[in-house]
């Protein structure tokens, strides 16, 4: 494996990966660095019924295995590490990983984000069996079920509202006496038929073995613990994207999410930025794809315009 590449990727998700048969179709015969946890966020999904081209679904780890087999048919290397360091200072770039820099004319950024979770026992366990942070990924498993939404913003307004079209009731469990969400969103949950809110509660635990059935919650006024039958439970307190590698070496907003200065150039010239890196909005595999394929595209551009350091 050589340490000198046109393009290097970091990260192998949707972003990734969509990148990676781009830049190999290119002929640009990419390095992905897949992480050590290679797939994204799709690996923690089950059945994943809304990507193109899948009539029947498909499982999220299959999804991204057919991805990556995709991009390994084009003359694409793949690095099954984390990237411990990047230089974008100058040209080429450099990145660590492995144990091992290697160089790249230009660099896609595509890392993306993570849901902030609650951290109660069996959380993790059931992500995927009735646990999720993506209401529009798996509204649709939970038809004619009661649902939980955890979190008082506008994104777990939104989560609420998306589950009411398929749940017979959604209860927005939250901290605090008021939601943090906007006016309007807050006043449209509220008013909502199927929407219920527990107030100053939190949630201890999830129960189920193989599925949630239900939630263990915590009354904060009184202390006092009780049991409530749900179906799932959709954790909506926030997103971070994972951007700390490239801190100081980018333009990043408050939130860390990449900051991009046009098409999806970020503040360096050359290191470009694909999928829930930057785009806290979406935040679904078919956007992502999406934002890989120009990413790709505009790097093929850039190196055309540049002439390439040896």
């Amino acid at each position: 494996m050589p340490d000198g590449y046109k393009v290097i990727i970091i990260g192998s998700g949707s972003a990734g990966l969509t990148a990676a048969i781009y830049a190999a179709r290119a002929l640009l015969k990419p390095l992905v660095i897949a992480g050590s946890q290679r797939g994204g966020q799709l690996t923690t999904t089950t059945d994943v019924e809304n990507f193109p081209g899948f009539p029947e679904g498909v499982q999220g780890p299959e999804l991204m295995e057919l991805m990556r087999r995709q991009a390994e048919r084009f003359e694409c290397d793949f690095i099954d590490e984390d990237a411990t360091a990047v230089d974008f200072s100058r040209r080429p770039f450099r990145i660590t990983a492995a144990g091992g820099t290697m160089s790249a004319e230009a660099v896609i950024l595509a890392t993306g984000a993570g849901a902030n979770w609650l951290g109660v026992p069996n959380e993790q366990r059931l992500i995927g069996h009735g646990v999720s942070s993506c209401a529009p990924c798996d509204a649709f498993f939970f038809r004619e079920k009661e649902v939980a939404v955890v979190g008082g913003g506008d994104s777990a307004m939104e989560e609420a509202l998306v589950l009411t079209k398929f749940a017979t009731q959604v209860t927005i469990i939250h901290r605090r006496e008021h939601f943090r969400a906007s006016k309007i969103m807050a006043e449209r949950a509220l008013r909502h038929g199927k929407i219920h809110v527990l107030w100053n509660t939190t949630v201890e635990d999830v129960v189920g073995n193989g599925s949630v059935t239900g939630l263990r919650l915590k009354d904060l006024k009184t202390g006092g613990l009780r049991d409530f039958k749900v179906d799932g439970l959709f954790v909506a307190i926030g997103h971070h994207p994972n951007t700390e590698l490239f801190r100081g070496q980018i333009e990043l907003d408050d939130q860390g999410y990449v900051v991009l200065k046009r098409s999806t150039m970020t503040s360096v010239e050359g290191v470009f930025a694909a999928g829930d890196v930057h785009d806290r909005r979406h935040r679904q595999a078919v956007t992502a794809a999406g934002w890989g394929c120009m990413a790709a595209m505009d790097a093929e551009k850039f190196l055309e315009g540049h002439d390439e350091v040896h």
